[in-house]
């Protein structure tokens, strides 16, 4: 798409109109070979009787495709009789029902954008969501189609001994009956109807490892997950995870699994982390494969999260999948509050609860206050691969979480059950999933839909008064939205407001005035307020001394709160309050005022290396660090200080370098005031322990690994060798990266020498490892000295790093310009330079990848005037590329709107 030719056209969700055929039953036929893959599809086709109109021509999806024949109930057609273009194939006359059978070859071997069919080192796999069938046949690609499948695969047995795809095996063996043929097959049949993007094809020389699960009503499912033979030793987490995954679904929702066979592949070279197929999961080798010596705890627990994720999209996603694409959250948002949900009920509840929280703020509510801003329902888009974004995703969950809250657990259980109930084999929207938990509540949720259909992030501005003499506390909530591209003036939402009241000696009992005490709980500390209008006051009685408020308790709505806390409050809050949460962001809160007190200084010129710190801070850490009947891993978080994309969230102007220096200077100064404590935290820490990635344990490294980041910003010698010793003794990889992370950043006196030394033993111990060398490039990516830049070019021309590759591109660019704000701002403007030479590269390869590394320039209005002009002319330079993609196209044009 070039900046002179007429914009693509946006596809708008009002235009959606029922299909004009169904397509009943889908028959595959795939010929495998070096230079081309045949693709012979045969498709049973019945006029809608739900459609608006009855044309005479039907066009189906269809590009990079070599077409060999077409035909309609074994007639071949003449070329009179369809029409051909790069998009489409259209039959310019059809009957109500019909056999349509086409025969198409293309190129998986030289198929670089990962979409439809391609290959990945000696496999062949596919990618299908959103828009990927259409290119491995002539077909209605639209989730509101829905058919059964069936696929036979041809292939040769030596290259590609498995042969896989959706549902179950139904017959295998040698082509032609031939025992000494070198070719075989094999044909899957998938009984459930489903939509072409729920297509899954491998053929390649794998290896699985495989157990049994046995479900509630009885039947023996086989597990299979399917690696390179290199791998086998890093499945079992996996294994062990859609075990529980798969227990938790049938426990918490009732769903129980519907096949005889459950399968993941995990492939190189993947666009996304991982993909639901029908039976058939695809992931990223990085959300699969998991052991203590290569992966980090981190790691682990996105292994856990994304399994469950694609596991749990068989009832959320695939038996009730979405009517149009539009309607992208109906299967994320809710897939991912259930993961959400699963994996605090693995670990910790709070933990998981800040994680995904942190997300939220720093990067969400950053969408939401750019050009990409869309509400979780979008409008319009002109590529859909454009909208899998953290507002569909993590805003879209976080729409749930309110309806499950507002709801409670069991009217919010019978709500999900009536929705399968209702919906099961059906393509269907959100007001539909809404419909389900208006049916078992008896609530009026017109209002609540706002939160689908308005973009922008709502600010809750909170003002109070104490009547000492009444022993009243009045609350005062107002809720405003900030225009976005879609809309300039909001409607109210309706907002739940989780809080409490907290005394001197504690939480406070709450009594809402002129309203009678929950018959269940009676006088109790927590309640939620329910905001509908744009202002509203809410009264409590009976207090015995001013509170301290606890507010948006568990985060109990996707907002930006607004209340002018002193800090002698968020003190009281971080020590007393029992959400823990809110302990957590009390944290948060006080290290920003402290950041933002050094902010100021060094934006005056002044020298912050010995910065004022208010003790009240120090102190407030000190008693984390001494208190040992805290949870390692919330003293951990509450200790870790605002990061720096957080810390530039909270301001109107990013000043980048004020950021990162001040938030350093805080930092060493903690440091050195808690010294010992820090030191003893550190040296409790046993590192011989054998590794288990338990929360307990994780909890352990966590707050160890905290309290080491902190010693080595104070450059002492002995320090450095004990960061150094942890390198090279660590028998898992969480302690390995945090060593070697402190190592890169570390300014100590012969770090240079440790450091050099370090890296290029690293690389040749785990060259191997393609996700360890991940983990290498992402260090140097993300590494704070002034040459940070220069060492990602000169990694480009290292033999790790693959400029294909999703995953090594997330790890050295995406890193580099998203996760390294000093570097990749450099006032020169070659952080901005070097991003753009990569997008305009990326854009003839992989239009997907490209266009999601533009991220870092949508938010360019938000920095100061020099590096504007700067990110702007980046930005035009991408706009005037003579054959932009539309993925690019999109995003680059309205970030210069």
């Amino acid at each position: 798409m070039s900046a002179r030719d007429a914009q693509p056209k946006a596809i708008q969700l009002k235009d959606y109109r029922p299909p004009e055929y169904r397509i009943e039953r889908t028959e595959l036929h795939f010929d495998l070979r070096g230079d081309k893959t045949r693709v012979t599809s045969k498709l049973t086709l019945h006029r809608n009787p739900d459609a608006e109109t009855h044309a005479q021509s039907l066009t189906l999806n269809g590009q990079d495709m070599t077409l060999v024949s077409v035909a309609i109930d074994g007639r071949k057609l003449d070329s009179d009789e369809y029409r051909l273009d790069d998009e489409s194939l259209t039959l310019l006359s059809v009957p109500d029902t019909f056999e349509l059978t086409t025969v198409g070859d293309i190129d998986p071997e030289h198929n670089t954008s990962l979409e439809g069919l391609y290959k990945s080192r000696t496999m062949y796999c596919t990618q299908c969501e959103a828009e990927g069938f259409r290119k491995i046949t002539w077909y209605l690609d639209r989730p509101d189609v829905m058919s059964e499948f069936f696929t036979t695969i041809e292939a040769d047995k030596a290259q590609f001994p498995v042969l896989l795809s959706n549902g179950n095996l139904i017959e295998e063996g040698d082509v032609g009956n031939d025992r000494h043929s070198d070719r075989h097959f094999a044909t899957w049949h998938d009984p459930h109807k489903k939509p072409a993007y729920l297509f899954a094809l491998v053929a390649g020389n794998l290896e699985h490892i495989e157990d049994h699960f046995t479900t509630q009503s009885g039947r023996q499912v086989t597990l299979r997950i399917f690696v390179e033979e290199k791998d086998l030793d890093k499945c079992d987490h996996a294994m062990t995870s859609l075990k529980h995954a798969m227990r938790w679904d049938e426990e918490t929702y009732g769903r129980e699994y519907d096949l005889d066979i459950f399968m993941i592949v995990a492939v190189d070279d993947f666009n996304m982390g991982a993909m639901e197929n029908k039976g058939l999961n695809i992931f990223n080798t990085a959300c699969v494969l998991a052991k203590p010596e290569t992966t980090t705890d981190a790691g682990f627990q996105r292994v856990e999260g994304v399994v469950a994720h694609e596991y749990f999209h068989n009832w959320s996603g695939n038996r009730v999948t979405c009517r149009d694409w539009f309607q992208l959250s109906l299967k994320e948002g809710f897939t991912v509050y259930r993961d959400a949900t699963f994996s605090a009920d693995m670990g910790s509840p709070t933990v998981k609860r800040v994680e995904d929280v942190s997300l939220l703020r720093t990067l969400q509510f950053a969408e939401d206050a750019g050009p990409m801003a869309h509400p979780v329902r979008p409008d319009s888009y002109i590529e859909i691969s454009n909208f899998y974004t953290l507002t569909v995703y993590e805003k879209g969950n976080e729409v749930v979480r309110m309806l499950a809250n507002l709801l409670g657990p069991e009217e919010f259980r019978k709500g999900t059950d009536l929705y399968f109930e209702r919906h099961d084999g059906q393509a269907v929207t959100t007001e539909d999933f809404v419909a389900a938990m208006e049916a078992v509540s008896g609530r009026d949720l017109t209002q609540f839909k706002r939160w689908y259909s308005q973009a922008g992030t709502p600010v809750l501005t909170v003002t109070d008064h104490w009547d000492e003499d009444a022993g009243e506390y009045h609350l005062t909530i107002a809720q405003s939205c900030p225009p976005t591209p879609e809309s300039q003036s909001k409607q109210p939402f309706h907002i739940p407001v989780a809080m409490g009241l907290l005394g001197s000696a504690g939480a406070l009992p709450l009594h809402r005035k002129g309203q009678a005490p929950d018959p269940e709980t009676g006088d109790n500390t927590h309640t939620v307020l329910e905001l509908t209008e744009p202002e509203q006051t809410f009264v409590f009685e009976r207090l015995p001394e001013k509170p301290v408020p606890s507010l948006l308790r568990n985060f109990s709505a996707p907002v930006k709160l607004r209340y002018d806390y002193s800090r002698d409050d968020l003190v009281r809050l971080m020590s007393g309050d029992d959400d823990g949460f809110c302990r957590w962001d009390a944290s948060q809160q006080l290290a920003i005022q402290v950041i933002q007190d050094v902010m100021q200084a060094y934006e005056q010129g002044d020298d912050i290396a010995t910065a004022s710190v208010d003790e009240r801070l120090v102190d407030a850490y000190r008693s984390l660090l001494q208190d040992t009947s805290l949870d390692k891993a919330m003293v951990a978080l509450m200790l870790t200080l605002p990061s720096e994309a957080y810390l530039a969230e909270q301001s109107d102007t990013i000043q980048v370098e004020a950021i990162h220096h001040s938030r350093a200077a805080v930092k060493r100064v903690v440091a050195q005031a808690l010294k010992d404590d820090l030191r003893a935290i550190y040296e409790a820490y046993d590192h011989r322990k054998p590794y288990r990635p338990t929360a307990e344990d994780i909890a352990e490294r966590s707050l160890k690994n905290v309290a080491l980041s902190y010693l080595m910003t104070l450059s002492e010698p002995e320090l450095l060798e004990a960061c150094e010793q942890q390198y090279r003794y660590a028998n898992n990889m969480t302690d390995t990266m945090a060593a070697l992370s402190e190592l890169v950043n570390s300014e100590a006196k012969g770090a240079d020498s440790v450091r050099e030394k370090a890296l290029s033993e690293f690389y040749d111990y785990w060259k191997a490892e393609p996700l360890v060398v991940d983990q290498w490039l992402r260090v140097q990516a993300t590494s704070h000295h002034p040459k940070a830049l220069e060492t990602v070019l000169e990694l480009q021309k290292h033999p790790a790093f693959e400029a294909n590759n999703p995953n090594k591109i997330r790890a050295l660019v995406g890193a580099f310009s998203n996760a390294n704000p000093v570097n990749f701002h450099r006032a020169d403007g070659e952080g901005y330079r070097f991003l753009a030479d990569q997008i305009l590269r990326l854009n003839k390869v992989n239009p997907q990848i490209a266009a999601r590394l533009l991220t870092p320039f949508t938010r360019w209005r938000r920095y100061p005037e020099s590096l504007q002009a700067l990110m702007k002319q980046a930005l035009e330079r991408i706009k005037a590329e003579p054959a932009l993609s539309k993925d690019v196209y999109e995003v680059v044009s309205k970030t210069l709107v």
